[in-house]
């Protein structure tokens, strides 16, 4: 195979400031051509194993070249797609490079270990700090601060809206200036507010604090989504976004225990354990705030830093993230990653109607379950459980969403078919309501928890949908502005479902 390859008048390595995109046009197109014999490429992946059954197909030779065709092998379409020199990541793009699947599968379990765990412990304080108000409520949190359930319904409501508006222009910023500096900055302002909640006096400071979580949480998600996808292909995104909101359950289980032992601080120097609840969690996201300064590189060729001068990977391990990268997506070169958007852009990625039914999805499918799962705690402890036994009587329905969350994500990777995913939640939720709705107050405590343990546990098929607008983007821009608009008609499905939820006091005798 023969491949015609320009001569790059500039070195790769040159900063994005020092060469316009007028004149590095221009100089590729003074480029002179040499003809160079192109090294075999890898069997083609998608189109083999693809059109098996998931339990037949072969297994990878470790040895066997793991190089996709692409565009890049093309001489015609390498000159359209190939990277700008602006681009972070240029001075390793190659596309006569090669590697082994040896050396990938080596390289994403390295990138899984150094990136994508500590993208998970951060969503995890993010959780942690976000639905700590849940477990405070099993402590006489509303009396404590002479609030109703109405008040608390509002705090909630606030919160989502906060969070909504805040979505796209956190994105828009992390976008200009780097997830690397934005999303650190948000962890250690937002934690300043949660522990803050320590000194919470009534109503009013209680609101203020909901809507200043909402504003400085928003866009957090999307920021992550978007830094994710800068190191994995979109094959990978959509299990490693499974195991990325497993940490939201993993909050729960975790959050439960802390809860069970910081409440029974109550009482200690005459201070409500709710009050210790905010405080030590609160504390506890300042700290990997913090650390998430030194821990988040901002790509995958700028890992060196004062605190590890050499680097996480090699000039090889670079080359292999960035050229496997591209030939998953040539689209991925498409901005600097401190590059901003234009107005221009941002309209242009708003009217892609071939989003929007994504959105409404996104708006409409938690709709259902997030009443129960919103009230569990209150509505057990009205139930008659005490504050220990309505805090651990959270985890078994945890445990079980873990696992289906998991399982179906999987499978919409195995079956290749996200559709069928999205039915699986409102097929198990629906004839699960129609039994919550029929209950009185003569029912049973414990077929009440049963019920409504099994609603919450629900298959979690967001993440499949977060990658599936990742993927259907085709830009970075795309994926910038799509990451955040979908997740803000999620957090508007939320606030659509706390209006629509009606609390309901069973006395249980």
């Amino acid at each position: 195979m023969t491949t015609v390859l320009p001569t790059l008048p500039l070195r790769l390595s040159e900063k994005r400031d020092d060469v316009s995109d007028k004149d590095s046009d221009s100089k590729r197109d003074d480029s002179t051509y040499s003809v160079v014999e192109a090294p075999p490429l890898g069997e083609l992946v998608s189109d083999k194993d693809g059109k098996r059954p998931f339990w037949t197909r072969k297994k990878r030779n470790p040895e066997d070249i793991a190089t996709q065709p692409s565009v890049f092998d093309d001489p015609v379409t390498l000159k359209i797609y190939r990277p700008p020199l602006q681009w972070e990541n240029a001075h390793r793009f190659d596309p006569l490079f090669r590697w082994t699947w040896a050396e990938e599968f080596k390289l994403v379990r390295k990138i899984d270990f150094k990136i994508m765990i500590w993208a998970w412990l951060m969503f995890f304080c993010l959780d942690l700090d976000r639905t700590n108000i849940s477990q405070a409520n099993t402590d006489n949190f509303l009396n404590d601060l002479h609030m109703t359930t109405d008040d608390f319904n509002l705090g909630n409501t606030l919160f989502k809206v906060c969070f909504l508006i805040a979505e796209l222009p956190s994105q828009l910023l992390s976008k200009r200036i780097g997830p690397d500096r934005w999303i650190p900055s948000q962890m250690f302002l937002w934690s300043i507010v949660s522990f803050s909640q320590y000194w919470l006096s009534g109503r009013g400071s209680f609101l203020l604090t909901r809507c200043l979580l909402g504003f400085l949480q928003g866009g957090f998600i999307p920021d992550v989504i978007l830094y994710l996808s800068y190191f994995y292909t979109k094959n990978e995104l959509p299990i490693r976004l499974a195991w990325f909101w497993v940490s939201n359950y993993a909050d729960q289980i975790v959050g439960a225990f802390l809860a069970t032992g910081i409440l029974k601080l109550r009482g200690h120097n005459d201070v409500a354990g709710w009050r210790y609840l905010f405080l030590i969690e609160g504390l506890l996201t300042c700290l990997v705030g913090l650390f998430s300064f030194v821990m988040m590189p901002p790509g995958p060729t700028q890992t060196k830093a004062w605190c590890r001068p050499k680097g996480w990977f090699t000039e090889r391990e670079e080359k292999i993230m960035v050229n496997r990268v591209l030939r998953d997506d040539p689209s991925k070169s498409g901005m600097h990653n401190r590059q901003g958007l234009s107005i221009k852009m941002i309209w242009s990625c708003l009217k892609d109607w071939r989003m929007w039914p994504l959105y409404i999805l996104g708006l409409t499918f938690l709709v259902p379950v997030t009443p129960p799962q919103t009230y569990l705690t209150l509505s057990l402890r009205n139930l008659g459980f005490n504050t220990t036994q309505s805090n651990l009587l959270s985890i078994p329905s945890t445990a079980l969403g873990i696992v289906l969350l998991l399982v179906f994500c999987y499978l919409s990777e195995l079956i290749d078919s996200r559709t069928i995913s999205m039915l699986t939640l409102q097929l198990w939720a629906l004839p699960l309501l129609i039994v919550l709705y029929s209950f009185n107050e003569h029912t049973s405590q414990w077929v009440y928890f049963a019920v409504v343990s099994l609603i919450i546990a629900y298959p979690y098929v967001h993440p499949v949908q977060v990658a599936w607008a990742s993927t259907n983007s085709y830009s970075v821009q795309g994926r910038t502005v799509s990451a955040s608009v979908y997740n803000m008609f999620v957090q508007a499905g939320g606030v659509v479902a706390v209006r629509f939820s009606v609390v309901r006091t069973l006395h249980i005798t």
